[in-house]
């Protein structure tokens, strides 16, 4: 089969409540941190956002689909965004408008229920990899 193929096929295989949850939920809110550009750390909160999701594409490559090596760019850089996340919203005392206050804690919880599948995804990613390298 070509890569794309692969991929498409990796895809269908996935359950219905990872697609919806990934592509309806997880994907559309971290892209809509652009919406928000011009707001105080937006250029930071954009960036490790979307990195999260573009990174994606080398493992979806090297994987010929979706695995947990996935977890790799989430970890990575939703980590770090959650911190900001946090500091920009409960320790900061920059003015944040509502509209994107409420958009950060939606991203945030977003993103740390993404990391609660990916986490234990890049432990199981780096277990099966020790086994291989054995």
């Amino acid at each position: 089969m070509n890569l794309l193929s692969d991929i498409w096929q990796s895809y269908l295989g996935l359950p219905t409540w990872v697609k919806i949850w990934v592509f309806l939920i997880l994907v559309p809110v971290n892209i809509a941190s652009i919406w928000f550009m011009g707001n105080p750390g937006s250029s930071l909160v954009v960036s490790f956002a979307i990195a999260g999701l573009l990174f994606n594409a080398i493992p979806i490559w090297f994987d010929r689909g979706f695995s947990s090596a996935m977890a790799i760019p989430h970890v990575i850089f939703w980590i770090p965004l959650t911190i900001i996340l946090v500091n920009y919203l409960m320790i900061s005392e920059v003015v944040l408008t509502n509209n994107y206050r409420y958009f950060l804690i939606i991203l945030m919880v977003c993103n740390l229920i993404s990391l609660s599948f990916d986490i234990p995804d890049l432990f199981k990613w780096l277990k099966d990899r020790k086994k291989t390298i054995q």
